[in-house]
Formats: structure tokens, sequence, C-alpha cells
């Protein structure tokens, strides 16, 4: 089992940045897929970016295409976001949330396809 905990949140105006970890401790980091999801008041629980556990594949909403970084350091047992040009609408509760893949290469993009999550870090984008 894996513990999972979320920091880097708080309080940006449009345009700025900010940039999450996920920590986790308990098992092994490197062969757990990853992912970061995000959960705005009202509204379900969207996949923001994922990355599979050698870190060599990742995957983007659409929303946060070239604007979102995800990485990790297996050796750190942490996970990042690095977030960029943010606005109002990626205002939301940040949580990551991990999955065992011993393949090494895949991502998931599905919340229930994950086994583990944060407490979440909240991120709020003023106008």
């Amino acid at each position: 089992q894996v513990q999972l905990v979320e920091s880097g949140g708080g309080l940006v105006q449009a345009g700025g940045s900010l940039r999450l970890s996920c920590a986790a401790s308990g098992r092994t980091f490197s062969y757990y897929a990853m992912g970061w999801f995000r959960q705005a008041p009202g509204k379900e629980r969207d996949i923001v970016a994922a990355i599979s556990w050698n870190g060599g594949n990742t995957y983007y909403a659409d929303s946060v295409k070239g604007r979102f970084t995800i990485s990790r350091d297996n050796a750190k047992n942490t996970m990042y976001l690095q977030m960029n040009s943010l606005n109002p609408e990626d205002t939301a509760v940040y949580y990551c949330a991990a999955v065992v893949d011993y393949s090494g290469s895949y991502y998931y993009t599905e919340a229930n396809e994950y086994a583990y999550w944060g407490q979440g870090t909240q991120v709020t984008v003023s106008s």
C-alpha cells in the first residue's frame, strides 16, 4: 500500500504558475502509474494528467495541454505537476492518485482505475 500527500497548492493570479508535488511513502514508488485529477465545486473529478511508472509515457487533458507538465522522480518518490498560464477555470482541488502497474509503460485516465488517492490540495486562480 502507498500513502500519497499533495502539496504546493495556493492562490495565484491568472497567468501565474504553481508547482504541485505528490510525495509517496509506504512501498516502492517505481511500480505505480500515477495521475493528477481535479475537482471543482459541483463537478466531477476529472483527469488532468497521467504518467507511466517509467516516466516515458504521459497524457494530458485537452484543457491543460501546452500549459501543464507532469513528471516524476522515482528516486525521490515524488511526482510533480508544473502548471503555467493558469486561468480561473483551473480552480479546483487537485488530487494525486496511484495504481500498481508492473508494465512500466502504461498510464491510466479514469478515476476508477486508481487504487490510492491523496487528500487533495486547493488551487485557486483569481482573475
